[in-house]
């Protein structure tokens, strides 16, 4: 979730040609992969599963053109939407949801509640941002793309679950058994998160990402003890919340980084050297990554974010930082 003064960076990230193509990550489940462009917001990863009844759709992006390459899998499918998996409430992950619901109807919606206290709250002081900036630009350009988020926020309802997700558990959703997992206080207030266990496939939303962690509303220290609960799964691929997939070691290497970066951060040590242990202990992930967008984006987080007061740390993770399930 990057927000109007965190945008910038967004110019730094190398453009892409084109929407990268639909991936097979295993037998019924393909990823609809994310993208960065210059200028814009990113868009999560979407991952579209085959079940009994119809599909079930894990995160729905942002962008309408990202939305439209969900809704025409749909139709090359010739199979409906049936239900969407939100792993959290940040406007790349949800922001498809009005569209979803547009075209199919009957739709059902699973996500935390997490989501009431955001719009009081962050993405309430969000939209103020974006009037103040639209504002403010000369550029029509820039200024639709700010009108564009509003517009998301505006969705309202649209975006809500229709099926809380208040606990840890089996469901079976559109005749299809998934173990879905709540996660609190971690990246969001709650976080979702759904391992299948028949093809051993882990859709872990944002509590994985690439090319460094977001920590724009995380509690960075129930985040570290989320990856270790995602560690405990017996899954073959982990499909993260922006980046490609992962295997068993690369998750590690990931988690071992993310520690490492924490350790930096809360020690004395000068932030140049944070950012360069997360660039080396990520590298084997960061093949196709910008070393300066990296360097940027790291360095943002230890000073904003790692760094950050204590109450606003304090305020993020609750009473306090056990994790909680």
């Amino acid at each position: 979730m990057r927000t109007v003064l965190f945008a910038g960076l967004a110019a730094l990230v190398p453009v892409q040609a084109g929407a990268a193509a639909v991936t097979a990550v295993a037998p019924g489940i393909d990823l609809i992969p994310g993208t960065f462009v210059p200028g814009r917001q990113p868009d999560g990863n979407s991952l579209v599963f085959r079940a009994a009844d119809g599909l079930v759709v894990f995160d729905t992006g942002r962008h309408r053109e990202h939305t439209q390459r969900i809704l025409d899998y749909a139709r090359d499918a010739k199979l409906p939407i049936k239900a969407v998996i939100n792993s959290h409430w940040h406007l790349d992950h949800i922001g498809g949801n009005p569209r979803i619901r547009a075209a199919y109807p009957v739709v059902r919606v699973y996500a935390s509640s997490a989501i009431d206290g955001a719009m009081g709250g962050f993405l309430a002081n969000y939209r103020r941002q974006l009037v103040e900036a639209i504002a403010q630009t000369k550029e029509e350009k820039t200024a639709q793309s700010y009108r564009d988020e509003i517009a998301i926020i505006d969705a309202g309802r649209a975006l809500y679950p229709d099926e809380l997700i208040a606990r840890s558990g089996t469901r079976r959703i559109a005749g299809r058994d998934f173990d879905v997992h709540l996660q609190a206080r971690a990246v969001t207030a709650g976080d979702v998160w759904v391992y299948d266990p028949a093809t051993r496939t882990l859709a872990a939303g944002d509590l994985v990402t690439l090319p460094v962690p977001l920590f724009d509303t995380a509690c960075p220290a129930r985040w570290k003890s989320a990856l270790a609960d995602l560690g405990r799964v017996p899954f073959k691929t982990l499909v993260p919340g922006h980046g490609a997939p992962l295997q068993r070691a690369q998750f590690e290497v990931y988690r071992r980084g993310y520690g490492n970066l924490l350790d930096c951060a809360a020690s004395g040590r000068d932030r140049n050297a944070c950012i360069d242990g997360w660039l080396a202990d990520a590298k084997p992930l960061l093949t196709d990554a910008d070393p300066g967008f990296v360097r940027t984006l790291a360095g943002y987080y230890v000073d904003n974010a790692l760094r950050a007061p204590k109450a606003k740390i304090d305020a993020l993770c609750g009473a306090d930082a056990r994790p909680s399930h």
